[in-house]
């Protein structure tokens, strides 16, 4: 059977039609646990014994997992086997033989589930790994989950907040992914933060500001925005409490150098005629399509001059963090000046 997508699969488990071999992988592994605990309990229901149901992870032998597999269900129809972000290094060639054994003769009786919460578990360029893929699609069902598009987080975000007896505008979830990132788990945990404390009717604007985590990217790009703005006193204090926070300051110049490499595209995708999200084009931002248009407001009174002499700066302070020469915090304060003096044309 071919990989089948996330629809394809809810129509299976509605229908009740569960049975042999599943292999669940990809970029979304909060959707990889979810669907891994729903055909969990559709093959053994919710309070399945031991003797039914069995759970091993990832360097379970192919012996144990044969045993466990080929076990009769007791007072059941079906008994289910799961392993989680299952492994291949280290087993030897007779060790593979009777996995590969196993995957391609899984009784009716039983459900084999293996699921890959890593997204690095499984790779298809690993000579092992595509041929379990192979057998997987052979002899059962593969399904993967691709990531989300920022339009799909955006609905998922709206759809749950309507579960839950609140209203989310597309506008505000889309200004929650800005601030928390993409991570459909985390999102998931700030919608249900947000809910609880506004109880029921709008989740608005002001709630978000106040309640949503913001990751380190979008806290430095606020870095990026006091700078830019020439606000030396705000400016200064973020980098104080970043410090504080122990953010390790070549990750934290990293991420700062990141933003006005999104600025420059951005600004030299306007000069040249075309829209700030055609950038997505030529580089991968893949469910952060909004860093592009944040960066389109931010560009509209900034020259490439500053943009180039700022990532020169920038540059400068890389070669000076990676060298060790100087007090790290030093070298930060000086960077940030040295910005500032830059986005005045000074």
């Amino acid at each position: 059977m071919p990989i089948v997508s996330e629809p394809n699969l809810r129509k299976i488990t509605e229908q009740n039609q569960l049975s042999g071999l599943y292999l669940l992988y990809g970029e979304e592994p909060y959707l990889v646990s979810q669907w891994a605990n729903r055909i969990i309990k559709k093959a053994v229901g919710k309070d399945a014994s031991d003797f039914n149901f069995q759970r091993f992870s990832g360097d379970v032998s192919a012996d144990d997992l044969g045993d466990a597999s080929e076990a009769l269900p007791f007072m059941a129809d079906k008994k289910c086997v799961a392993v989680s972000d299952l492994t291949l290094d280290g087993r030897t060639p007779n060790e593979m033989k009777k996995l590969e054994q196993l995957l391609s003769e899984v009784p009716e009786t039983t459900v084999l589930l293996i699921y890959q919460l890593s997204q690095n578990v499984l790779s298809a360029k690993d000579k092992k790994w595509k041929k379990i893929l192979d057998l997987c699609k052979k002899n059962g069902t593969v399904v993967t989950f691709p990531r989300k598009s920022q339009q799909e987080l955006s609905k998922i975000l709206c759809t749950g907040a309507s579960k839950r007896n609140c209203t989310l505008s597309k506008f505000n979830a889309d200004k929650i992914i800005a601030s928390a990132g993409t991570d459909l788990s985390t999102l998931l945990q700030e919608l249900e933060k947000l809910c609880a404390y506004t109880g029921e009717g709008e989740i608005t604007k002001e709630t978000i500001d106040q309640l949503v985590t913001k990751t380190l990217e979008v806290r430095i790009y606020d870095l990026s925005k006091w700078i830019l703005a020439g606000n030396y006193d705000k400016a200064y204090l973020l980098l104080d409490q970043l410090f504080a926070q122990n953010v390790e300051p070549i990750s934290l110049l990293s991420v700062l150098s990141g933003t006005y490499m999104d600025l420059y595209r951005v600004r030299s995708a306007i000069e040249s005629g075309n829209r700030a999200l055609d950038v997505g084009k030529y580089f991968d931002y893949s469910r952060r399509e909004f860093v592009l248009t944040r960066a389109e407001r931010e560009v509209r009174d900034l020259s490439m001059s500053v943009l180039r002499k700022s990532l020169d700066v920038l540059e400068k302070a890389d070669l000076a963090l990676k060298s060790s020469r100087g007090n790290r915090r030093i070298i930060l304060e000086k960077t940030l000046a040295e910005l500032l003096l830059t986005a005045k044309g000074d």
